[in-house]
């Protein structure tokens, strides 16, 4: 069986059919790491925040915004952390306005969380 392999095409004008062609491997490694299972860490984490009511999970949002203040930019972890955090906020939510707040934070941190691994996985940016 011969090994056929692609490469990624940083162009659709590129490639005659004008479709993004990747890397065999590149995907496998991005499947890997998107089905790895959480930590430990992460499972406390989530555990502790389906236990807190309204008030709690506010007061986890502030501190969550300042460890993020004070790192400056967002790790795998945060992020993770931080979409069970906005997931449990949209739905204890008793606003329109901090349902749609926390919907929109964690979708954000869906899209950081997704091309953190695309880039782990030596795939190129999504495409929006």
């Amino acid at each position: 069986m011969s090994e056929k392999r692609s490469t990624l095409v940083k162009s659709p004008d590129s490639h005659p059919t004008g479709a993004k062609v990747i890397s065999i491997d590149s995907m496998r490694r991005m499947r890997r790491l998107q089905n790895q299972a959480p930590s430990d860490d992460e499972y406390a984490y989530q555990a502790r925040i389906l236990g807190m009511d309204k008030l709690a999970l506010l007061e986890e949002m502030v501190r969550f915004q300042q460890e993020r203040s004070e790192r400056g930019d967002l790790t795998p972890e945060m992020m993770s952390r931080g979409r069970y955090l906005f997931k449990a906020l949209e739905e204890k939510a008793e606003t329109e306005e901090l349902r749609l707040l926390a919907r929109s934070y964690r979708r954000h941190l869906d899209h950081e969380l997704n091309e953190h691994r695309r880039a782990q996985a030596g795939l190129a940016p999504a495409s929006d």
